[in-house]
């Protein structure tokens, strides 16, 4: 029998989705996947009831439904600061993770380098290897999770194609400072690199802290290419519609890469979200304002328990500090807590580079009173965790 490609030796199916499939064999509260298990807009369910009964079942136009990619231009030429082009500038995607992976092969040759911060989402990694890339980690370190900019810089004098930005980000819920990214953006120019930006969580962010879109920096356009989708913000991961944005010679090229690995986003579904995307900013405000209370919920219930952990300043998870249990591996720990306690997360190994076992991740994206009955199993946690010796 032939040999199987090389391509993912190095790396295993993704332990987020694996935690869900443990949480459910067990019957713990899914806090690992982060999804929500509450629903999203009505408005946005009874115009999708509505389309169902109309002409949107075959495909649309490959790189996006026309409406779609208006409304879609329309939103972010407020948000970002300049105006996009609905035919030229964006492609419409199965998700962020296929804009991820889009954007990657777009930009980057077999044996080019790619700068990915560390912690980050477990697909940066998988993304660049598939595409025949080699990933350069750089730490973010904690609590605030910085990184140093001479370490930032010694990755950049390695030439690298891209640097991949998660922000706000995935798992620690750091939100990029205005000065932080104008020293990314003066590397990036300085040794003519690409930024890939994840921006999924841009509009879940805690005040004082502000979301800015790297594509809105001076002089950086040129060389950003903008990935986000519409699954956190409407409560809607299961419809796996994303998008880049980017200059026009960059989108020509992503086309054909999305038009042979997916053909297009599902048509439906784009017609109905047209609906989420001409929401005005009083839609924005409420769900800063539901997710800050989710938020401020959760990390009262582990102070009373007694945890450490960290405090997002965007996004919706938290790092939980495992230390005091003495286990040798976090993947094993998580096992236990999904089986013995009865709350799904993920072991914060699979999103670190560095030697980590001591962290595991959870998230908030919940109904108060689910968040309310993962609070009430984490108060037996030392009961049923023996401490390894």
């Amino acid at each position: 029998m032939p040999t199987l490609s090389k391509r993912t030796q190095n790396f295993t199916d993704s332990v987020i989705r694996r935690m869900t499939r443990i949480s459910n064999q067990y019957g713990a509260v899914n806090l690992s996947q982060g999804f929500p298990d509450f629903e999203p807009p009505r408005e946005l369910l009874d115009r999708l009831a509505q389309v169902t009964r109309e002409d949107f079942h075959q495909y649309s136009i490959t790189w996006g439904a026309r409406n779609f990619r208006e409304a879609l231009a329309a939103k972010q030429s407020r948000l970002m600061g300049r105006s996009i082009n609905p035919d030229s500038e964006i492609v419409v995607t199965c998700g962020s993770t296929e804009a991820m992976m889009a954007a990657m092969m777009t930009v980057t040759n077999p044996g080019d380098k790619v700068i990915v911060f560390s912690p980050f989402y477990e697909n940066y990694g998988a993304d660049t290897i598939l595409s025949g890339a080699e990933p350069i980690y750089v730490p973010l370190y904690p609590p605030e999770f910085n990184f140093n900019i001479d370490e930032l810089e010694a990755a950049f004098k390695q030439h690298p194609k891209a640097l991949i930005l998660c922000n706000p980000s995935n798992p620690c819920g750091k939100v990029f400072t205005y000065d932080e990214l104008k020293v990314i953006a003066g590397l990036a120019e300085k040794y003519d690199t690409f930024v890939i930006t994840d921006e999924v969580y841009e509009h879940i962010v805690y005040k004082p802290y502000q979301h800015i879109y790297f594509a809105s920096l001076p002089g950086m356009w040129d060389r950003t290419i903008s990935c986000s989708s519409l699954s956190k913000t409407y409560s809607i991961t299961g419809w796996r519609l994303g998008y880049i944005i980017a200059p026009e010679p960059v989108i020509e090229a992503a086309k054909k890469v999305h038009d042979f690995l997916t053909v297009g986003a599902a048509a439906p579904l784009q017609e109905a979200a047209v609906t989420g995307l001409r929401f005005g900013e009083d839609y924005y405000t409420e769900l800063q304002a539901k997710y800050t209370e989710k938020r401020d919920l959760f990390l009262k219930g582990l102070d009373d328990i007694g945890i450490s952990h960290t405090i997002p300043q965007g996004a919706y998870y938290i790092l939980l500090d495992i230390s005091e249990f003495g286990y040798a591996s976090d993947l094993t720990f998580c096992e236990t807590l999904a089986r013995d306690v009865g709350v799904g997360a993920v072991p914060g190994s699979s999103f670190f580079r560095e030697d980590v076992n001591h962290l595991i991740r959870l998230h908030f994206a919940k109904k108060n009173e689910t968040l309310y009955e993962a609070l009430n199993r984490l108060e037996h946690i030392r009961k049923k965790i023996a401490k390894q010796s």
